[in-house]
């Protein structure tokens, strides 16, 4: 038996050829539109929008809502602990 006619040696360099030239073609397509997106600011503006849109993890919410949250928590434990709540201007 010869280990180089073996068909799990053979599958396995197709699939890492595969996946070699997959990584590659993204990279490259990413290279042009970073290329692309810097010698027009309109095109740089149009990559910057659709950005989000092909990103792979989810935006995360605003935090202005949980500030907000933790400042009125903050003012209960003061006026539950009997200091007089801070005046905000």
């Amino acid at each position: 038996m010869d280990i180089l006619n073996s068909n799990g040696i053979t599958f396995f360099a197709v699939l890492v050829t595969i996946v070699s030239a997959l990584l590659l073609l993204i990279i490259w397509l990413l290279l042009k539109m970073i290329v692309w997106g810097k010698s027009m600011s309109k095109g740089a503006y149009l990559f910057l929008a659709f950005f989000p849109l092909i990103s792979l993890m989810p935006i995360p919410p605003p935090t202005y809502e949980n500030v907000q949250k933790a400042k009125q928590e903050q003012r209960k434990r003061k006026e539950d602990s009997g200091d007089a709540p801070d005046e905000e201007i």
